[in-house]
């Protein structure tokens, strides 16, 4: 038998490999390689999360901070599209905090492993959906806060896993008042649930825009307006349901003005274009934000119920005029900013109230140095305690950056003391008998009867 040579085995060889390998488990073609990684896939199961969320998404750069013995997670405004898992944090935390970020979605189990959180704040998202298993767990939660999302449905089921949920914020999202809405506004509607939902309103159908949820007829959610009957439709309460806005007079602070509740309730009520301060300012808001808006005119008992502020922003609102009156009832606060505005003068009393202010900013003006600036000072100087900035002069021309502390002291140093002269008659022995004698005689003129009183005669004088 012949022998083969090496070099034609070692071509055999290689023709033979590519078929070796094709053989191997897994590396299949087409559909049948596809199969075997899916079951495979399946073997292994689903792909565990990192502790901060999906496989391959960054850990968020959140804040953990104790308040009074109670974690708060901070993660606001880290551009996040998840819900970070449970046990991403060091302590389970009573209060999470997912505001202004990226989220979408709630699917089902999202908050599996926070069954100790007491309020979960999720204000302006882009949520959309929120499936019904979302909260599962949450059977602590008391405060939920979805404002200012995309939310147009919501079943009743979604609120089902939270017994003692009791502040629920549902405002500013687009409702579309149908009957797959009709649970929810049934259980909004329940009398003992007064604090959930209230100021979301219907934002389509149009027969049913701007009305409350809280307000809407449950029978109307499934019914289908007749066109030919639009003449008609005062009877049947479609239009009924629109609100004039000429009847709401004030912007309300708590739909337009963005509210956060922990740890201290704060309202950023800036850049929203007021003229005036909103109503319905809460009693128990500590900071609000009014800056950069167009308030030339701050008007008495425009902060009568915030009783609690501590903090209040008015600066760049072109504001002119103070109102006497207009900071009464704010006996707590400590912080108040009226920089960048064009206040000449405060009027006497403004800051009556103000008995615990520490910090005044006042720079950026039109301070006008005259008499009417001298109620400031003279406010400082009864309240060591506050600390003032930015009082300077702005006109007259003559004075324009000097401290108008240093204008008063001047001007008191300046202005002639009127020193008093005691009168001549007092003093000159020669006229004491005469007026007191005449001083008796008008005595015995007031004490005679009207009858008997001598008529007096006046003298006429034509003044030219």
């Amino acid at each position: 038998m012949r022998a083969i040579p090496p070099l034609l085995l070692f071509c055999l060889f290689l023709l033979l490999l590519p078929s070796i390998q094709m053989k191997k488990p897994g590396k299949g073609r087409g559909l049948k390689g596809a199969r075997h990684k899916l079951t495979r896939d399946r073997a292994r199961g689903p792909r565990r999360h990192s502790r901060s969320g999906p496989s391959g998404l960054v850990s968020p750069n959140c804040l953990e901070s104790p308040e009074s013995g109670l974690v708060f997670v901070d993660c606001q405004e880290r551009r996040l599209s998840f819900i970070p898992t449970a046990n991403t944090w060091s302590n389970k935390p009573k209060h999470l905090l997912l505001a202004r970020n990226r989220i979408k979605v709630l699917h089902d189990g999202a908050f599996l492993g926070y069954e100790n959180l007491d309020s979960l704040d999720l204000q302006q998202n882009q949520i959309s959906l929120v499936e019904d298993g979302a909260f599962q767990g949450l059977t602590k939660l008391t405060t939920l806060l979805l404002q200012h999302n995309r939310l147009q449905t919501l079943s009743e089921e979604v609120l089902i896993p939270m017994p003692n949920l009791g502040y629920l914020r549902l405002y500013d999202n687009p409702w579309n008042c149908l009957c797959p809405i009709d649970s929810l506004v049934r259980t909004l509607q329940v009398p003992s649930n007064r604090n959930l939902g209230n100021h979301a309103r219907c934002a389509k159908p149009i027969w049913l825009k701007n009305m409350k949820l809280k307000h809407v007829d449950p029978e109307l959610l499934c019914k289908e307006p007749d066109p030919a009957n639009n003449q008609q439709s005062n009877e049947t309460g479609y239009t009924g349901a629109l609100e004039p806005s000429s009847i709401r007079s004030k912007p309300d602070a708590t739909t337009v003005c963005f509210t956060y509740h922990y740890p201290q309730i704060r309202m950023d009520c800036s850049n929203r274009g007021f003229t005036e301060v909103p109503s319905g300012i809460p009693d128990n808001v500590v900071h609000i934000d009014l800056s950069h808006n167009s308030i030339s005119h701050l008007k008495a008992r425009d902060f009568h119920a915030a009783k609690s502020l501590r903090t209040l922003n008015l600066s760049n609102n072109n504001m002119e005029h103070l109102d006497k009156g207009s900071l009464t009832g704010l006996l707590h606060l400590q912080e108040l900013d009226l920089s960048n505005n064009n206040l000449t003068f405060v009027q006497h009393g403004v800051l009556e109230d103000l008995y615990f202010l520490l910090h005044l900013k006042l720079e950026g003006n039109l301070w006008v140095c005259d008499y009417s600036i001298q109620y400031m000072v003279y406010w400082l100087s009864l309240h060591p305690g506050v600390s003032p900035s930015g009082l300077v002069c702005y006109s007259p021309l003559e004075y324009a950056g000097e401290s108008v502390e240093e204008y008063v002291k001047a001007y008191n140093r300046e202005c002639p003391k009127q020193q008093s002269r005691p009168d001549q008659d007092q003093t000159d022995p020669k006229l004491w008998n005469t007026l007191m004698e005449a001083q008796a005689e008008l005595e015995e003129e007031e004490l005679e009867p009207s009858a008997l009183r001598v008529p007096q005669k006046y003298q006429i004088i034509r003044l030219s």
